[in-house]
């Protein structure tokens, strides 16, 4: 780079995070910019020296004011570079996963992959894109076409519609990038269970990869047990304990939606629907009608949306975590079993624990871990990127 390319100089003794390879700049930590970058323009990161420190990605809105894409100087962010960083990140899940396993595997997750801000899904010959930051918006249209030369994809599908967008000052866009959408409901298989993929409208990217290990987990937990699955969404838990050999399972979810394709699901899989119940309604609410009425299960299911996205929001976050816990306690019999996750990157893996514990410890019952959960290797956390590691789990067993 040279001496006239934009810059963004930090304030006395805040290079400390970058010389630990931590790739975000917030925006306390900047003292002054050099330039005038557009949105996404690569800027470097200066110590308030003048000592080089990185090369980032410029988003004047954000909190965070620079993401960086190499530590580099003499590294040129162009189609070659994220060509290189693309077949990487690719190339590296050929050697983490059986193709046999899944057709659906996240080939891109941003940071950890030093491609921050994006995320690619790839639901077999279908890619699901998601542009998280500016930096990566700022090359939507090369990373589009590389992303097809580099798969053999038929088709890439845009989902960059989170709510996250917003903190970038970006708009939220949701449509086909390139190729066609053929059908509304996309199908892939996973461990020998199939699904239809709502790749449009339904949450995230359309299915919740992550939760491939987690679900296979579950399948083998559930012989002979009434089932309780909340947040089931399009039934992945749900059918895996009935592959399983559940004696029942019930479902609960806020989309009648999600609830619909969950049954398509079930058909799709001649799993026996005439032991699954579905109920369309606020988690909180039926498991305190459910404690009203006495009801136990064996099992029960918690995988909740995002409460905390930010470290910010961890102590609201940790009431709701902690309610929802207790009243799943409540609700097991003598030695169930709590399946419990957080996917907000805003409370960490002990704190998770913590909140756990206090709910049991509330609702009067005595629980150990027999098991802690986390996604596939698909979605790697980088070291020096802790915050990557938002999707944390426990299996909690009552006496």
């Amino acid at each position: 780079m040279n001496t006239q390319s934009p810059s963004l100089i930090l304030k006395p003794d805040r290079q400390k995070s970058l010389l630990r390879r931590h790739p975000w700049v917030f925006s306390g930590a900047v003292a002054r910019l050099v330039g005038q970058p557009q949105p996404g323009a690569v800027v470097d990161i200066l110590a308030s020296d003048g000592q080089f420190l990185a090369q980032a990605a410029y988003s004047p809105d954000s909190q965070i004011r620079a993401r960086v894409w190499t530590w580099d100087r003499q590294d040129h962010v162009d189609t070659a570079f994220l060509r290189q960083r693309l077949q990487a990140a690719i190339s590296s899940r050929q050697s983490l996963l059986d193709a046999n396993e899944s057709n659906a595997v996240r080939l891109v997750h941003a940071e950890s992959d030093g491609l921050p801000g994006l995320v690619v899904d790839q639901y077999g010959d279908l890619l699901v894109v998601q542009l998280l930051s500016w930096g990566v918006d700022h090359f939507r249209e090369t990373i589009a076409d590389l992303s097809l030369e580099l798969t053999g994809a038929a088709a890439i599908y845009e989902r960059s519609d989170a709510e996250v967008r917003h903190l970038e000052g970006l708009a939220l866009r949701s449509q086909i990038l390139r190729g066609s959408l053929s059908q509304s409901l996309y199908p892939i298989h996973e461990h020998e269970v199939k699904y239809l993929v709502d790749v449009a409208a339904g949450h995230k990217t359309g299915f919740y990869i992550d939760q491939r290990a987690n679900r296979l987990l579950v399948r083998q937990l559930s012989r002979g047990r009434e089932v309780l699955d909340c947040f089931s969404y399009s039934g992945g838990f749900t059918l895996n304990a009935l592959k399983g050999e559940a004696a029942s399972v019930t479902m609960v979810d806020d989309s009648a939606e999600a609830l619909a394709l969950a049954q398509q699901n079930i058909t799709l899989n001649n799993l026996p629907i005439d032991k699954v119940e579905s109920i369309d309604g606020d988690v909180f609410k039926i498991l305190r009608k459910f404690r009203d009425q006495a009801r136990q299960f064996d099992m029960l299911i918690l995988d909740p949306p995002k409460f905390a996205p930010t470290r910010a929001q961890a102590n609201q976050a940790a009431r709701g975590y902690k309610d929802i816990n207790l009243l799943a306690f409540k609700l097991l019999r003598p030695g169930g079993v709590l399946v419990t996750f957080s996917c907000s990157g805003g409370v960490d893996a002990a704190l998770f624990q913590k909140i756990v514990a206090g709910a049991s410890l509330d609702a009067g019952v005595h629980a150990r871990i027999t098991a802690r959960l986390g996604p596939g290797p698909d979605h790697p956390v980088a070291l020096n990127f802790p915050e990557g590691d938002y999707l944390k789990g426990l299996v909690c067993q009552i006496s």
